[in-house]
This record gives structure tokens, sequence and C-alpha cells, in this order.
């Protein structure tokens, strides 16, 4: 029977066996059930560790003894003061009762007795065994065994998972084995499936030994069984993401190919770290853009499924999460399922850039058209979370502010990859020259080429650069005309008006412009790693604005330098109109320049190709 099952495995994924074959070792298995089995072990004892015995403190939030004598001391602290009111009434009045009188004052001083007794509890220091509330304490406790468990199963399986694939696609392609693989008749999808089932195969054997403890404990704790299936849910949505965004980063090797899995893990690890601290404080991020990226990280869906066991501070705050005033937050049903389509858009488009690595390593991530319903579908996912009904009039221009910020950030790092991701190789680029130079000389019209610079996957990416920067500059410029105020006075933008700011949307606009164009042009040069070549440029020009700054320039003193810089925003409060316009018409300048020389590059590498093309025929 094991045989049939596995004879069907490789009919149906041939990589999927070879990668379990290989590592589905006795060895490599027993150690694999001994960890998994070992850390339970340690989780379970630690928790047993912690049974209040006989020495367990009275002070203890498990006491019941003391909450007793608590309720009791409080009662008779009400009642003595009640007896003093009274008997300081009484003793005020024209004819004493002397009876009464002293009546009161024995009472007094039975309650002051009973005071004393109840005081004198206060002072033992540990709780007798019958007063502990272990009904509580187990459920706790099977809740923090429960929590312990899921905190480890995301990293184990994000950082352990995530190194893993990098490792072994890098190892693959040193070897030469991933070009033998292109050659087999398996298409790209079954071939990483198989890699993302079968290469972490060891650590899902791990988990899988300690779900039976987890669903257990989640149960015992009080936990719906739709709350811990919903974290399955996300936890495995969210692997496939960062499994297949491990998939892409290890298709491109780099000069750091032996660095690429301990970057590929740590970057995961560090995102890991900032969205678990970013779970204790829903409300730093609910009414902004960042709550996008926060949700990708699993934690958040755990501070929202669970806030008492995350200790969650303002959890209401993802309650009342909205997006495009949709509440997302109002039952576990549409956070949950929102988070599985925003899994699902990320890993699709990660699987569309995988395929096309794979097939055509020299060939371009993404095709035009894709990079614009890319950016298209980004910005209507970011900017959703930007259009909440729950800011008060007090705090909407800050809120508006920070969130334009951050989209044009996002749209920043977004823009930056796809500069990378849009451009040919220079071979790619000489052979359209080459076409383009023969298409001239049989006068094809403009229109052609258009369609070529906006369409075609061999021309230069500038044109599509150009339309995806007016795609992602769009929400800005409409939030800037809707903006109910004509200057915006916020924590960020101190009286800065509209016209400034749509000339820093103009600003962004030239500056990305260039940075795309000077990438363009290291990539016509006839070097080794260009990429790494034209990212340095980039990343030279990109920084020097953050090493002034870290050095001690103040932006309200010398702001013109830095409407020349990605932080343009920084500046344009502290600048006159006019100089934000002659900034503008600098930028647009050097741009104009910058596309001469990369035309005049691609028109001598056409004219050279032809000529070589030539010659070798005759």
């Amino acid at each position: 029977m094991m045989l049939n099952f596995i004879d069907r495995l490789g009919d149906w994924n041939p990589q999927l066996f070879r990668e379990m074959k290989g590592r589905l070792k006795v060895l490599s298995v027993g150690i694999a059930i001994f960890v998994s089995l070992l850390v339970q072990s340690l989780l379970v004892l630690f928790q047993l560790g912690n049974v209040p015995t006989q020495e367990y403190s009275f002070y203890g939030e498990y006491c019941g003894l003391r909450l007793s004598y608590e309720q009791q001391r409080n009662q008779l602290q009400e009642q003595y003061h009640n007896l003093q009111n009274q008997f300081f009434i009484n003793s005020q009045e024209k004819q004493l009762n002397l009876a009464n009188l002293e009546d009161i004052r024995n009472k007094i001083a039975q309650t002051k007795e009973k005071l004393d007794d109840i005081n004198l509890n206060f002072s033992q220091p540990y709780c007798t065994l019958d007063a502990i509330n272990f009904q509580k304490w187990w459920q706790d406790h099977y809740g923090y065994l429960f929590l312990s468990l899921s905190i480890i199963f995301v990293f184990t399986l994000f950082l352990a998972g995530t190194y893993l694939l990098i490792n072994d696609l890098v190892k693959e392609y040193r070897r030469g084995t991933l070009n033998f693989i292109r050659l087999s008749p398996q298409t790209a999808t079954s071939i990483f499936i198989g890699k993302l089932l079968g290469v972490p195969i060891l650590i899902y054997l791990v988990i899988a030994i300690a779900i039976p403890l987890h669903i257990f404990a989640g149960i015992s704790a009080g936990i719906p069984l739709v709350s811990i299936l919903s974290f399955w849910a996300v936890l495995i949505a969210s692997c496939i993401s960062f499994y297949s965004a491990g998939v892409l980063f290890s298709l491109r090797p780099s000069w750091f190919s032996g660095f690429q899995p301990w970057l590929g893990s740590g970057l995961l690890l560090l995102f890991l770290i900032v969205t678990l601290h970013l779970s204790d404080y829903p409300s730093a991020y609910s009414n902004y853009v960042t709550s996008w990226l926060v949700l990708l990280s699993p934690f958040t869906t755990m501070a929202y499924l669970l806030p008492t066991l995350m200790h969650t501070h303002d959890g209401l705050s993802l309650n009342q999460l909205q997006w495009f005033y949709l509440p997302l937050g109002s039952s576990n049903l549409s956070f949950v399922a929102f988070s599985l389509i925003n899994y699902t858009l990320c890993s699709f488009w990660i699987w569309q850039a995988i395929k096309r690595c794979f097939h055509n390593p020299n060939g371009t991530m993404l095709t035009k058209q894709q990079s614009y319903t890319l950016v298209f579908l980004f910005e209507i996912m970011i900017v959703g979370f930007a259009v909440q009904g729950r800011t008060t009039a007090d705090n909407w221009r800050n809120i508006a502010s920070t969130n334009f910020i951050l989209i044009s950030f996002y749209n920043l790092v977004l823009l930056m990859a796809l500069i990378i991701m849009l451009s040919p190789q220079l071979q790619t680029l000489q052979d359209w020259a080459r076409y383009r130079h023969q298409e001239n000389s049989g006068r094809r019209g403009f229109k052609s080429l258009f369609h070529d610079l906006v369409k075609g996957e061999k021309s230069p990416a500038l044109i599509a650069i150009s339309i995806n920067l007016i795609i992602a500059s769009l929400p800005l410029l409409i939030g800037i005309v809707l903006l109910p105020v004509d200057a915006v006075n916020s924590n960020i933008f101190h009286t800065t008006t509209k016209i400034k700011l749509i000339l820093g949307v103009a600003l962004f606009f030239s500056l990305m412009m260039i940075y795309a164009t000077i990438f363009q042009i290291v990539m016509m040069l006839k070097k080794s790693k260009r990429v790494a070549w034209g990212s340095l440029a980039v990343s030279s020009i990109v920084l020097q604005p953050i090493i002034a700054l870290y050095q001690g320039s103040h932006i309200q003193n010398n702001p013109v330098p830095w409407l020349f810089s990605i932080f343009s925003w920084a500046g344009i409060e502290y600048t006159t109109t006019t100089t934000i316009f002659m900034a503008v018409l600098a930028e647009l300048s050097v741009l104009t320049l910058l596309i001469f020389k990369l035309k005049n590059q691609l028109k001598l590498a056409g004219e050279s190709a032809t000529k070589a093309l030539i010659s070798q025929k005759s």
C-alpha cells in the first residue's frame, strides 16, 4: 500500500517524490520526531513546574483565600465607617441617648476587632491548597501552552523553511542541476510546488507531531475550534506566500549567493520581530496604510483572534479596522477572509514572476502589462486602509498627512523594485536596438515604436515606469484635490498648501524617472553584474540625504537640496512654491539629458549590432 502511494506521488509530482526520497531517511525522520517530542515535553514540564504547591504565594493570582479576605475587609471597613458616622451624628444631638451610644461604641469595637483579625490574615506568606483556583490556573496555562506552540510554529516554519528553500535552490544553481530541471517536461508550477512541499518536509513533520497537543491545549483553554482552524488557515497561507518569495529571491543568483539563505531568513526574522511587537499595539497602525503590511504577519491574526493571550493593548482597534469603510474587524470571518485574500494576491504575483524567471532567467520578472495591473491592485489595497470612517475632527489632519507619507514610501519601494524587475538585460536591449534600427530603415511609424515601448518585453522600461508612476501618483493627487482645506496644518506638514503638495508629487515623479533612466543606462554598460552596479548607483543617490541627516544637517536651515531627494516632502514645507517649481524644471532638464544619453546608447548599440550581423553574413 505504501509503495502504491509512493508510485502515485511520483506520477502526480516527480519533483516532490525526488525531494521526499532524498530527505525522508530513517535517521532524519527519527531526529525530527525526537526534536518535536523533546520541545513539547519541555513546554509541558515547564508548565507543570509552575503548578501551585503549599508554598504558593498568598498574593498570587489564583489564591481565592486572598480574594475572600479582601471582600470581607472591604465590607467591614464600610461597616466601620458607617458606625463611626452614626456615632458622631448621635453624639451631636441635644438629648443624648447614652444607651444607644454605648451600643454603637460596642459595635465599633467589635468591627475593629474583626478588621484586625482579617488584617492579620494578610501577613501570612502562603495560600492553602484548598483555596487555590486550580480550574482557572489550568485553563490559563493551557492558553500559555497554546500561545507558546503557536509562536514556535510561526518562527520555525518561516525561518527554517525559508532558509532550506533558498539554500536548496542556490545549491541547485551552483551544481547546474537547475538548468537540468528546466529541460524536464514538468511545468514550473509543478516543479516549485514539489519544492515547497518537499524541501521543508522534515520541518512539516516536526510541526505535524505537535498539532494534537496544540489543538488540545487550545480547546482546554476555552479557545473556539473555529479560531484555532482560522489560525492554521492563515499560517498555511502565509507560509505559501513567504516560501514563494524565498523561491523568487533564490532564482536571481548574485555575487552574494552564498549568503542568500542567511539574508532571506534574516530579513524575515526582522519582519516577524517587528510585527510581533506591533501586534501588542494595534492602535499604532490600524488607522494607517501600514495595516496592509502588518496583516501579512500571522501574529496580527493571533492578536485579533486571541487578544487576551497576546496581551493586546487596546484590542478594540483591530475590531474597528476598516477598508474603504468596510468593517473588516467586525467579525472573525471578514478579518480572516481578507487576510487570506491578501496572501492569495501576494502569492499570485510572486508566482507570475517565478514562472517567468524559471523559463527565461535572462528575461524580465514581469511583463509591462502585468506591472500595470500589479501597481493598480497595490494602490487599491493600501489606499483602502487610508479611507476609514473612525477618525475624529481633531486628528484627521495628522492621520491624512501620515498616510500621505506612507503611501509615498510604499510607492517608492514598489517602483524601485519594478525598475529592477522591468529593465531588460544588455543582450536583450542590443537585440531590440538592432530590430528598431532595421525597423526605422524600413520607415515603420511612431505608433509601432510606442506600442513596443508600452507592451514589448525587450524594449527599455522607461515608458512602462512612467505609466506605473502615473497610476501610483493618482491616489495622492486625488487625495490632495479632495482635501476639505486649502492648507494642511498637521504634525508633519505645518501649513503646507495644496499647490506645494501637488508639486511634491511632480518632484517624486521626475526623480523616480531619473532613477529609472540611470539604472537603464548602467544596464547598457558592458560590465559584469550590471544589476548590482545599477542598484549601487541608484542607492548612492538615494542614501545621500540620510547620511546628511545623520551628520546633523537640519532641513529647515537648507531645504533646497532635499527637494532633489526621495525626502522631498521634508523640504517643501520650508521653501516657496516658486523654488519647488524651479526644482521640478531642473529635474525634468536632467531627465531629458539622461534620456538623450540613453537614446544615443541604444542607437549606437543598434548600429553596431547591425554592422556585426552584416559582416557575419558577408
